[in-house]
């Protein structure tokens, strides 16, 4: 693999490297102050890693602090930094930077503790402590030769996972007994899923101290939408408790006070961040009797939806669609788009000798219908799309919650549309039941349960998938007064989020 991370990760939108993020120094200083690493502390023995060092923001604090200590209690500050003091990157420029930096202060780097490599692939020593600022690298931008390995070699790379968990998965396990650990990092992987295994990990085998939550505060040296917070673990046995606090600014972390939660004890953490989920007044969605789903995702969109479809197959093989392009600024605004379903009531796919227009048009297409994995995966089923589709949804009164949205209204469809990938559905009981659902969703109550239990996206908008949706609890929407009901229903048709929120304090 390369020594030079920028192409291997390739270039952010901003011309930046994907992997590339860097702290700022009063950041830096927190964490470092947060592990013990200071300078009034004899640091002659104590191991101290960066996993991915960049130009060396940790590792020159860190230098600066040991050559503090060296005078104040009599060792070798140089051989103390290159017996101690261990940092790697991948890109050889941003390595000899970080050397440069610290030859400036007067110590002498060595190959050995400053090195280029690839941390994930390189043999590391015990630690004591481990403080840094992983890569952040999306699953879609990790090399295949590198998903493959990581897949090999890290049990808690799971889904689509972002690089940086196996830097956590690495380094907790280099940790001695008693170490810290401590990185600032995305927080995507407390709440959703490729993070599962990493919670898992830490839950059963080591101490969750802290949590510090920055999404909402700049803690880097560039504006960047990483959402971040600060993790302190201990390698020792799990705790009942861990601390946990949420900033909007930086500069409020050395005076910080935190909040006691308790510690989950398996992979989902829900009731650590979302209070209501362990209060037995209130039910899931789901307890109510509604069912939760996502839109078709077919594979080749441009194919199996398009506003042209009712002028080139035949009408009983098409159904109006809805999308998330749809439901913008509180509005309900069809694009006319129909959805191609080519399956009979059974699930079975169609005769195409039956549909002759319907037959010339996938053949058309053929091409690109055949390449995709689900029809060489089944060649005889080659223009099936990657979920079936059921007729019956479309007459079902539906939620239509776009996946990621600015929206405060929730729309219902009474029956007239086919949802796409890109939009998650509730169903179940009645028109009237399902707007009284929708309005609860649009309160605060839910939206800041949302909150507390997914990652918000760029924009600050939560997502409302399925696995968080599930995780939602709001009062029995069957033992709520008709009279309430009516104006609660009043409050939804206006959108009336004040006086909704005001109604609905009365039942949590």
């Amino acid at each position: 693999m390369s020594s030079n991370k920028g192409s291997l990760y390739g270039k952010r939108q901003n011309g930046g490297q994907h992997g590339d993020v860097f702290t700022l120094p009063i950041v830096v200083s927190f964490m470092l102050d947060s592990v013990g690493y200071t300078a009034d502390r004899n640091l002659a023995h104590v191991r101290i890693l960066e996993p991915s060092c960049g130009d060396g923001e940790f590792v020159v604090e860190i230098a600066r602090r040991l050559m503090s200590s060296a005078v104040m209690f009599g060792f070798d500050a140089n051989e103390a930094f290159q017996r101690n003091v261990k940092a790697y990157d991948i890109d050889a420029e941003k390595i000899a930077r970080c050397r440069q930096r610290v030859t400036e202060l007067g110590l002498n780097p060595c190959n050995e503790n400053i090195k280029t490599a690839d941390f994930l692939k390189v043999e590391i020593e015990e630690t004591d402590i481990v403080v840094g600022n992983p890569p952040y690298v999306r699953y879609e931008n990790i090399p295949t030769e590198m998903l493959d390995y990581c897949k090999r070699t890290f049990p808690t790379f799971h889904y689509r996972c972002d690089l940086y968990v196996p830097f956590f998965e690495k380094t907790l396990e280099a940790l001695s007994s008693g170490g810290l650990h401590c990185f600032i990092c995305s927080n995507r992987w407390l709440k959703n899923e490729y993070g599962k295994k990493l919670r898992r990990l830490i839950a059963r085998y080591y101490q969750l101290r802290t949590i510090l939550n920055l999404e909402l505060a700049d803690a880097f040296q560039e504006e960047v939408l990483a959402y971040p917070a600060i993790t302190i673990i201990s390698s020792e046995l799990p705790a009942f408790t861990f601390r946990y606090a949420e900033y909007t600014n930086v500069k409020d972390l050395n005076g910080h006070v935190t909040e006691e939660k308790r510690m989950p004890h398996g992979d989902d953490w829900t009731e650590a961040f979302n209070k209501v989920s362990t209060d037995s007044r209130f039910l899931t969605i789901e307890q109510q009797g509604f069912k939760i789903g996502i839109g078709v995702a077919t594979g080749a969109d441009s194919v199996f939806i398009s506003s042209e479809l009712p002028a080139k197959v035949e009408e009983d093989l098409i159904m109006p669609s809805i999308n998330a392009r749809d439901l913008r600024g509180n509005k309900f605004q069809w694009q006319g788009e129909y959805l191609l379903n080519p399956y009979n009531a059974d699930g079975t796919l169609v005769n195409l000798d039956r549909y002759p227009r319907a037959s010339a048009y996938l053949e058309e297409h053929r091409e690109r219908l055949t390449s995709r994995h689900i029809a060489k995966k089944f060649p005889s089923r080659w223009y099936k799309t990657i979920d079936r589709i059921s007729p019956d949804l479309l007459s079902k009164p539906k939620i239509l919650l776009p996946d990621m949205s600015g929206n405060t209204y929730v729309f219902v469809d009474d029956g007239n549309y086919y949802p796409l990938h890109n939009i998650y559905y509730i169903i179940g009981s009645s028109s009237i039941q399902l707007r009284l659902l929708a309005a609860f969703l649009m309160s605060d109550f839910v939206r800041n349960q949302l909150s507390s239990v997914t990652n918000k996206m760029n924009g600050g908008f939560p997502r409302w998938q399925s696995q968080h949706l599930r995780k939602l609890k709001i009062p029995r929407l069957s033992s709520i007064p008709s009279d309430d009901v009516q104006m609660l229903l009043s409050d939804y048709e206006r959108n009336d989020i004040l006086s909704l929120n005001s109604r609905i304090k009365q039942y949590i």
